[in-house]
């Protein structure tokens, strides 16, 4: 019998800790004693019909709640999200019934009238958005769409950016704001986003960053907290958001702060690129467990 992940979260009143599930860990997971109490995937990559993977996330689903991470939707784009995208991501949904379901405050679809004769084309990656209020308008309609037609609720990241527009008037953590009270949408705070963003456009004072951050978003508009770390750079050069290094004392510093605004908020660890051994993976989440225990007032970290 799967885990009933929606009545888990309902009555779980302690912290809920889970780590973001890579193709290498697969045998791990599977394999382990169960340390985590949720995992997330990129749904993207379960959008294929039948085959290996997911006859592992099914595995996986039968002992932890699954939550379902997006990064391909481009809720801010205007073009309309592809319908054979959302169809493949509704019957994943019902495949998994994740317990959350998540997707990015940026855009991916455009059109290139000219050079490729009118297609819509993916960026492959996730674009910023200025935040004004036709973008606002845009996405609240986007994610309106894709709530009615999905029947759940999204949680709508923050994003690392390496471009800043003239034209936004509203800080980000504003636009999300408006956002989810246009939509009744939850959002997805990524600690290490807005510590990318602080030490490339804010001068690197990511306790304060995260202070401002985090001080507009109303007390229950959290649904999950995402940590991750990156690499470090010279002086001068951008950082670049790729999730490539353990959590740094500047972000777990952040964690606490969103902890002490938030509560006991569900919490994943991500780790994209030079993957470590699952067991240090897992002392990440182990880390911060620790660290909510000790800030919600449980036990010493």
């Amino acid at each position: 019998m799967s885990v009933n992940s929606k009545e888990m979260l309902a009555n779980n009143k302690d912290i809920l800790v889970g780590v973001g599930l890579r193709h290498p860990h697969f045998t791990d997971i599977l394999t382990s004693a169960k340390q985590v109490d949720f995992v997330e995937v990129h749904s993207e990559n379960f959008f294929g019909q039948g085959g290996a993977a997911l006859s592992v996330l099914n595995q996986v689903r039968e002992a932890y709640p699954v939550s379902l991470h997006s990064t391909s939707m481009g809720l801010g784009s205007l073009q309309d999200i592809p319908t054979s995208y959302l169809t493949r991501l509704k019957q994943l949904t019902q495949t998994i019934d994740p317990f959350l379901m998540s997707e990015h405050a940026c855009f991916t679809w455009g059109l290139l009238q000219n050079q490729m004769h009118g297609q819509v084309i993916h960026s492959g990656d996730l674009l910023p958005i200025a935040h004004t209020r036709h973008n606002l308008n845009r996405m609240c309609e986007q994610i309106d769409k894709v709530q009615s037609y999905l029947g759940r609720e999204l949680i709508i990241e923050n994003v690392s950016a390496y471009v800043k527009f003239d034209e936004s008037y509203l800080s980000e953590a504003e636009f999300l704001t408006q956002l989810c009270k246009q939509t009744g949408a939850k959002i997805l705070l990524d600690i290490n986003n807005i510590a990318v963003n602080s030490l490339n456009f804010e001068g690197g004072n990511i306790q304060e960053s995260v202070n401002d951050y985090i001080n507009i978003l109303p007390v229950n508009s959290v649904a999950q907290i995402h940590l991750a770390g990156c690499s470090t750079v010279p002086d001068g050069q951008m950082v670049i958001d790729d999730h490539a290094r353990p959590v740094s004392d500047e972000v777990w510093q952040g964690y606490r702060q969103a902890l002490a605004r938030f509560g006991a908020v569900p919490t994943l660890v991500e780790w994209d690129s030079d993957l470590p051994e699952w067991s240090v993976l897992i002392s990440e989440a182990q880390k911060a467990r620790a660290i909510a225990n000790t800030v919600l007032g449980d036990s010493d970290e």
